[in-house]
């Protein structure tokens, strides 16, 4: 639905971090990830609209800033964003982030909100709408293989959305772990911290690999993967950055957003380029197959893609229409005269 403009088109509604976490509480966390996901998916299915590019990177030594536009004809969106894992070590956040919707035939900006918050949601939702689609049925047992920022919201998506109901818990820092245990103690799932990634993996249907470190690391190795499982591989996200050994990935069946980006960024940039996989909005469609027998290994090599920010900007527009969880920001000059700009400035100076 395209987002309505506001009533003065001067004002820009924002929603900070504060109003982002009052309407994640107002929904509910789990109902919120639901909508999130079954918003994500209704995008993908008209995947055709949407301008597509690769985010724009500007890579450094320490992390990456990035870019990360489309349209879809009617509603233009961006999300700023960083990852830098370093940060972590002065007590920063690896990956901060803002977004804005603007309509493409005025150009005006109708949203401006915090994404910090709003991404980890729509990963996490985007990951379990993956799942839903392709991962084993009736799957209840996960493994998460890396505890931080991300894993509680990619716990709660999985239950909200597809059933798991136990998790089994590996991070070098045990810290993590902990963390995660407290957090996610009354949340109705079983919880399980183990001593090794092998161990986590024993009896998960969905394993989720989610860590942090710029490097390309082997967080699973060939022969712990057996057959049958649905790997979510969400960790690996920039050039040089990889999670899995490259035989997990050459005997799955491996699942995209958009595949160009995903070459760059993703664990299929180990993989020569002609290496075969299938974006998910094709499955989602009926144009493709999913999982097709029990004991295929299927591979979300997950990324992030801007179609998916610009279906949570969307929703969170949609979700504050008529609430108090927002502020209207003076950010568009309004000279009574379109064409007298600098008439309105030296008026202020007399005020």
């Amino acid at each position: 639905m395209t987002p309505p403009l506001p009533s003065d088109l001067a004002y820009v509604p924002f929603v900070s971090v504060a109003n982002m976490m009052r309407l994640v509480h107002r929904i509910g966390v789990e109902e919120m990830l639901r909508g999130l996901a079954d918003r994500i998916e209704a995008d993908f299915r008209r995947w055709e609209l949407f301008d597509k590019t690769p985010r724009v990177a500007s890579h450094s030594r320490d992390g990456v800033i990035e870019l990360m536009p489309t349209s879809d004809g009617e509603v233009y969106g961006f999300k700023y964003v960083n990852g830098h894992p370093k940060n972590t070590r002065a007590g920063l956040q690896t990956v901060t982030a803002f977004g804005l919707l603007a309509t493409v035939d005025s150009g005006y900006p109708v949203l401006l909100s915090e994404m910090t918050v709003l991404t980890a949601l729509r990963t996490a939702a985007t990951s379990a709408m993956v799942a839903r689609a392709i991962a084993p049925k009736d799957a209840r047992t996960m493994a998460m293989i890396g505890n931080g920022a991300q894993s509680e919201f990619q716990a709660l998506a999985m239950k909200a959305v597809c059933g798991v109901d136990t998790l089994r818990l590996y991070d070098i820092d045990r810290a993590a772990t902990e963390k995660l245990v407290r957090n996610l103690g009354g949340a109705g799932l079983s919880l399980t911290a183990c001593a090794t990634p092998e161990e986590a993996m024993e009896g998960a249907e969905i394993i989720t690999t989610c860590t942090a470190d710029k490097q390309y690391a082997t967080i699973l190795t060939d022969n712990m993967v057996g057959a049958g499982v649905h790997i979510n591989a969400i960790g690996g996200d920039c050039p040089g950055k990889t999670e899995l050994h490259p035989d997990i990935v050459a005997r799955s069946t491996v699942f995209t957003e958009y595949t160009p980006q995903t070459r760059i960024e993703g664990e299929i940039q180990q993989m020569p380029e002609d290496f075969a996989v299938t974006e998910m909005w094709q499955v989602l469609r009926g144009e493709a197959p999913g999982r097709t027998h029990a004991d295929q290994i299927t591979l979300f090599d997950g990324v992030g893609f801007a179609i998916e920010d610009f279906s949570a900007l969307a929703y969170v527009r949609d979700a504050i229409e008529g609430t108090d969880l927002y502020e209207d920001l003076d950010m568009i000059a309004d000279p009574d005269d379109p064409r007298d700009l600098f008439g309105m400035l030296m008026r202020a100076g007399r005020e």
